[in-house]
């Protein structure tokens, strides 16, 4: 082991892998989990006849970068290797990508639709795998795509069913999965063995050595007192009192405290009463209600003025298209408002405490002139970008060195970043053009970023694992990661309640292990045969939802001004997306931009974005398959249904919808639309 540069706390958690058990690696964040892991699958190639190890990582950028970075660098001259991804089209043949190689390194998803596909390119038996290693396992949890694989191991495994593969997990940490005592935190780490079918095993007898190598920053809590005057905050509350007024609450619904989660909460519930009720009113005042409160969250985190944008944007798009009274009270309370607003927006002496002790912690690292690297993690996209843009603005900041940019998830559209553009930012920041990084979640899990010497969590409410991770980020030396929070504030509460469960877990992680095998072996078989039971039970009440009623049956409307637009029957299943076969559609939309995606697909290709023709709702977009077809791909999210009983249900994912939705038939649509024999 020692040739391929494995500490002894690594040869240590690997040494029953090694002898073909199932097992859960736990170690922190810089550990070096993914290099165990690679020196597993190695001696495991060396050893087992036909071997072939599959490598599952839950986004599509760790495909590259366990590719790039570790698999290929020790094994690709022995083995043969590929990397399969959503990116390339691989994936449509994956079942002799499989044969064909070693070692397959790919999304957790594609290797699902292959376990499921039946088309002999495309498929993959459980049983061709003999070494399936699972990056980030603690996600192997409800409908998580990691689940549905283990799910489908494990009914082969209560039956009897071999050869299984060999199984290996990698965290760094399962979390109590929301428990707050040590009973439910070992029944939690249970579950995760249970879905995995593995032991947890960490280092004990080298711990020291691992605490050498991976050594905690140093915490603070960078306190501020509260703003004692707010007058920006209390007229966006006294905006929002008139908008409660207006909408005629139920009787039986009592609101949250403005400006919190809860009220969040409160308003989507809100939203959807009146989807239900058809009370566009209620409806519409609590979408915009619902606006108001991000403003409040922001300016609780950021600069009033940033507050004052979001609100600007947003009514920006809904001056042309007022469609009744509630549009246009709507439309004017803000109109009335929005120069009083933005005065007080631009009123420096009610400035947000928090940005200057945020100010505060860089200037302390970065004005010693010493080299840093440093990231501030923030809730959102746009508060990435706020945020970039008052270090950019601040002549502090700049005086003192700091080149920052923003790191936010992969995807589609103006908010998010192209896979190439995360890897230009994080080559930039490793070589030292940029030294701050300003990243949501993204950065805290997986991503191969370079050790910082500070790191702050800036305006979150994450759980004990997120915390976790963006602690492991500080790995310098004498590094320091830092909280900046109002004195007995959420996020302050947060934090504490997190080293809490942090610990928590680590006690329920050693009752599991001090457990008896055969304590162990029962518990687990009794979970998973739970679960098994559960998943039937589950999918037998949705195919019943799914015939009570026939998809002409139903009804979709818009879900902003309820005009019906479509049937349920016009909805057919192609290349996983939902489309509307029907021409007439045609006439309820408008076009907006054409949408541009970073990867190409066999069989369709993007168009414009689509939107109501009478609210200017976004409804999804068009796709042009193969090369004649245009069909509306539609996000039932902005629909909401209407059964036969006028009954009107909003859906958040099509796979809840109460009828069954057919598969496209290419053939049959040409022939009725283009005319052809």
């Amino acid at each position: 082991m020692a040739d391929f540069g494995l500490y002894t706390y690594q040869q240590e958690v690997v040494e029953s892998a090694l002898k073909g058990e199932n097992i859960i690696i736990w170690l922190p964040t810089g550990g070096g989990k993914t290099r165990a892991a690679v020196y597993v699958a190695k001696k495991h190639l060396e050893t087992t006849p036909n071997a072939k190890v599959i490598v599952l990582v839950n986004k599509v950028h760790l495909v590259d970068q366990h590719y790039n970075k570790e698999f290929e660098p020790h094994l690709g001259g022995t083995f043969i290797i590929k990397k399969v991804s959503g990116e390339n089209k691989e994936k449509d043949f994956f079942g002799l990508v499989v044969k064909q190689s070693q070692v397959v390194i790919c999304t957790a998803q594609i290797l699902y639709n292959a376990l499921i596909n039946k088309e002999e390119a495309r498929h993959v038996e459980l049983s061709d795998i003999t070494l399936l290693i699972i990056d980030e396992c603690h996600h192997t949890q409800k409908e998580e795509a990691y689940n549905k694989v283990m799910r489908l191991y494990v009914e082969k495994k209560l039956k009897g069913e071999k050869p299984l593969p060999q199984i290996l997990g990698l965290t760094a940490s399962p979390g109590t999965g929301g428990a707050k005592t040590l009973e439910k935190a070992v029944e939690h780490v249970l579950e995760i063995c249970a879905n995995l079918d593995s032991v947890i095993v960490s280092a004990k007898e080298y711990a020291s050595e691992l605490k050498e190598v991976v050594p905690k920053p140093r915490k603070s809590f960078k306190i501020v007192k509260e703003r004692l005057k707010d007058p920006f905050r209390d007229h966006l509350i006294s905006m929002m009192n008139s908008i409660h007024s207006h909408m005629n609450l139920p009787p039986d619904f009592r609101l949250k405290e403005c400006g919190t989660q809860e009220y969040e909460a409160d308003v989507v519930n809100l939203e959807q009463r009146g989807v239900q009720e058809k009370n566009r009113l209620l409806a519409q005042c609590a979408l915009h209600l619902r606006q108001y409160n991000d403003a409040l969250l922001i300016n609780d985190t950021l600069r009033m003025i940033d507050a004052y944008r979001s609100l600007e944007e947003y009514y920006s798009k809904k001056r042309n298209n007022p469609i009744d009274g509630t549009d246009t009270f709507l439309l004017e309370l803000f109109e009335e408002n929005q120069v009083e607003l933005k005065n007080l927006a631009m009123d420096s002496r009610f400035d947000n405490p928090k940005m200057d002790e945020l100010q505060s912690t860089l200037l302390q690292q970065f004005g010693s002139g010493d080299p840093s690297r440093a990231i501030i993690f923030s809730k959102t996209r746009k508060s990435t970008q706020c945020l970039k843009d008052w270090v950019l603005k601040n002549r502090a900041l700049q005086e003192a060195g700091i080149k920052a940019d923003i790191l936010i998830g992969a995807g589609n559209g103006n908010t998010y970043m192209t896979q190439n553009e995360q890897a230009e930012t994080i080559r930039n920041f490793r070589m030292g053009s940029l030294n701050l990084l300003i990243s949501t979640s993204v950065a805290e899990e997986g991503l191969d970023i370079p050790e910082c010497n500070l790191v702050v969590r800036y305006g979150l409410l994450t759980n004990e694992i997120a915390q976790q991770q963006a602690s492991g980020r500080a790995r310098a030396e004498n590094s320091q990661y830092a909280v900046v929070a109002q004195a007995g504030g959420r996020e302050d509460c947060r934090e504490r309640m997190n080293e809490y469960l942090e610990e928590l877990t680590g006690k329920a992680i050693d009752r599991v292990q001090t457990m008896t095998p055969q304590d162990f072996c029962t518990k687990i078989i009794q979970l998973q045969e739970m679960v098994v039971t559960c998943t039937k039970i589950e999918q037998r009440r949705q195919a019943e939802k799914r015939s009570r009623n026939t998809a002409s049956s139903i009804q979709l409307l818009c879900r902003s001004c309820f005009a019906p637009v479509a049937s349920g029957s016009d909805i057919k299943l192609v290349e996983n997306m939902y489309v509307n076969v029907n021409p007439d559609f045609k006439k309820h939309y408008t076009f907006g931009d054409q949408l541009t995606l970073e990867r190409s697909f066999e069989d369709w290709e993007p168009g414009c974005t689509i939107s109501c023709k009478i609210c200017s709702k976004k409804w999804g977009n068009e796709i042009k398959y193969k090369k004649c077809a245009i069909l509306p791909n539609l996000a039932i999210k902005n629909f909401v249904l209407e059964s036969p009983g006028q009954e009107r249900l909003p859906v958040k994912k099509w796979k809840d919808v109460p009828f069954t939705v057919e598969e496209f038939n290419f053939k049959e649509y040409c022939q009725e639309n283009f005319l052809l024999d």
